[in-house]
């Protein structure tokens, strides 16, 4: 079955960026002269997605404004040299508890399609002829299986990150036995970790049910895949090109510096 939908969670309230997150969300910083979601949509856009749905939450309708088709579709279509841009969507996350309770919304629009998620405030820079998407869509398509996107992660960043535990099966391939959400160092089962980028499938949610309150006090994506991988395979693919997180402010100055760096503005 063709992957054709998106969802890009949107809604967390960005406190690492007070107090400039309480006029405006992080999706929206910019990165030289496009705002952080753009470059997600972007993304969704040109790996070929027919329908997008963004998660918003409370103070996020500069999000939907943004992408609003009588202000901006026209512009978009352009700039993405795309001739029939995605269908954009929006659902409210009523409450900030986490991930895997984002998700939880898009059981509707998904229905029993497979689906790409990725993340509002990570960019993804492709050095492959196919984007970071396409690449996980291939690998999806070639396993039939669940496929999230993973990369090495240095040592003093372990605590920040879902890590894998797996069998490497090729190259750039992981079959994944576990997953441990933000574990210390000395508990971590390798350096591997998530990055935001998944192909999942309708009985996600049967497992995002199953789950209690993790880390942080919120529904944590990674205990969903935890119970997933129990049941069926699960692999985790090194994808070609780089990650760009906007999580905090100084990853977000140090995007904008080599964005800037790269479109000749400095």
């Amino acid at each position: 079955m063709k992957v054709k939908k998106a969802v890009i969670p949107a809604a967390g309230l960005g406190k690492r960026f007070y107090p400039l997150t309480r006029s405006q969300p992080k999706e929206m910083l910019p990165i030289v002269d496009k705002p952080v979601i753009h470059y997600v949509v972007e993304e969704a856009a040109k790996s070929g997605l027919d329908e997008i749905l963004i998660i918003v939450g409370k103070g996020k309708d500069a999000i939907i404004n943004y992408f609003d088709k009588t202000n901006t579709y026209a512009d978009l279509e352009k700039d993405y040299k795309i001739d029939d841009f995605p269908n954009i969507y929006f659902i409210r996350q009523k409450e900030q508890l986490g991930l895997a309770d984002a998700i939880r919304y898009a059981k509707g629009f998904v229905g029993d399609d497979p689906f790409v998620v990725l993340l509002g405030d990570t960019i993804y820079k492709s050095s492959s002829p196919l984007t970071v998407t396409q690449q996980l869509i291939k690998v999806y398509s070639d396993h039939n299986s669940p496929t999230i996107a993973v990369e090495e992660v240095p040592k003093d960043k372990i605590k920040d990150y879902g890590i894998i535990d797996g069998n490497k099966i090729s190259n750039r391939l992981w079959l994944i036995n576990n997953l441990v959400e933000k574990p210390q160092i000395q508990n971590a089962p390798s350096n591997i970790g998530i990055t935001g980028a998944y192909i999942l499938e309708s009985d996600i949610f049967g497992y995002i049910d199953k789950i209690k309150m993790g880390i942080n006090n919120e529904y944590q994506l990674t205990d969903a895949l935890k119970l997933l991988c129990k049941d069926r395979d699960l692999l985790g693919y090194k994808f070609e090109g780089k990650r760009y997180d906007i999580g905090t402010k100084e990853l977000w100055i140090k995007t904008f510096l080599e964005f800037s760096k790269g479109s000749g503005y400095i």
